[in-house]
């Protein structure tokens, strides 16, 4: 099309970079190695890395790049998008897109791959294509504090299924606070009830709305304890169309006046059939 503004398909030097993690135990910290490079069609370059946080109970991937344009005295500053897959010992541990996390698995030889796109500012680099690297990570995985379970994990169609969730808090870091929410998927119609007092269907909408999300369940626990756990009763309500639930526990260990102190665990998923 006349006039329309191309994207020029990079050309990629493969990064061979492996950066690998300090022996444990380790303080938390950022781990890059350098994953490939774009080239454009006018001597537009840029140089991309793959990263990934260590020591921490979440893997933060971010691929930061640096960039040379068509006209080498310009300063360019660079933004990277785009998506990653991260694999270990060939199995697939999850996909996203960038910036993105996911719990960390322990220590193993981490393969990230992505597809990413790179912009300058000011323009002058507009550059796209796949780029990998491997971290090694040796970090231990951290003791868990809290364990979500629940008694049954199928649901039926045309059916009400009764289930307990079991909330359990094994370390005496935290205190006895804890949310647990569950939700089913929007437009199916399942429906998630308790007559649990410490339950409820969120609201939604605007004020004075009375509208509740009756495929989604917020329970509120207040008295979680090492050695006394919490549990919480549920029905769940599949139509003709089935839906699988999900639930995840959000917890706050406190540290002194620390803001960022919070955690959220994935908690069990409901298959349907």
């Amino acid at each position: 099309m006349a006039g329309a503004a191309l994207l020029p398909v990079a050309l990629v030097t493969p990064g061979c970079g492996q950066f690998t993690a300090a022996a444990a135990p380790e303080t938390p910290g950022t781990l890059c190695a350098a994953a490939g490079t774009l080239h454009g069609p006018h001597g537009e370059q840029a140089q991309v890395s793959l990263c990934a946080d260590t020591g921490s109970p979440r893997l933060n991937i971010t691929a930061p790049a640096s960039c040379r344009g068509a006209d080498t005295k310009v300063q360019y500053v660079c933004r990277t998008e785009g998506s990653w897959t991260v694999r270990r010992a060939g199995k697939t541990l999850g996909t996203g897109a960038l910036p993105g996390s996911r719990l960390y698995a322990g220590p193993g030889a981490y393969e990230i791959s992505a597809t990413v796109r790179v912009r300058s500012t000011p323009a002058g680099v507009d550059l796209k294509g796949p780029v990998k690297a491997t971290l090694s990570m040796t970090s231990p995985m951290g003791k868990a504090t809290h364990v979500v379970s629940v008694d049954k994990s199928e649901l039926r169609r045309n059916s009400t299924t009764t289930l307990t969730y079991t909330i359990r808090r094994d370390s005496d870091e935290g205190d006895g606070n804890a949310r647990l929410g569950m939700i089913g998927e929007d437009g199916t119609g399942v429906q998630i009830r308790s007559t649990d007092h410490r339950c409820v269907n969120p609201l939604v909408g605007r004020y004075p709305s009375k509208t509740r999300m009756m495929h989604s369940l917020d329970c509120t626990v207040t008295e979680l304890q090492p050695g006394h756990p919490e549990k919480i009763r549920v029905q769940i309500t599949v139509g003709s169309k089935c839906s699988t639930v999900v639930s995840k526990l959000g917890y706050w260990i406190p540290q002194g006046q620390s803001m960022f102190t919070g955690a959220m665990l994935e908690g069990p998923k409901l298959t349907c059939r």
